[in-house]
């Protein structure tokens, strides 16, 4: 199963990125709240980016350099590749 890299834009304009295999599953535990702690509370969410990757590990690598990006570039990246779920 293909792991998805993911930019999420909350409702309060920051950025949180994550991995997941099930996206609507993961939408569906931030929008509860039983999703990452960062995302609790700043519903609702707007998906900026995804990208898909053939492993966990390459998807882990992935959301760490994103996680190192800066707002702006973050922003960057999810303008210049359309959401691709």
């Amino acid at each position: 199963m293909p792991w998805t890299v993911y930019i999420l834009q909350c409702a309060d304009k920051t950025l949180y990125t994550g991995i997941t295999t099930d996206m609507e599953t993961r939408i569906a535990k931030h929008e509860k709240g039983t999703g990452a702690k960062y995302t609790r509370g700043r519903a609702p969410y707007h998906i900026l980016y995804t990208e898909l990757h053939d492993t966990k590990s390459s998807a882990l690598k992935r959301e760490a350099e994103i996680k190192s990006f800066g707002r702006d570039r973050k922003l960057q990246l999810a303008a210049t590749i359309a959401v691709s779920s």
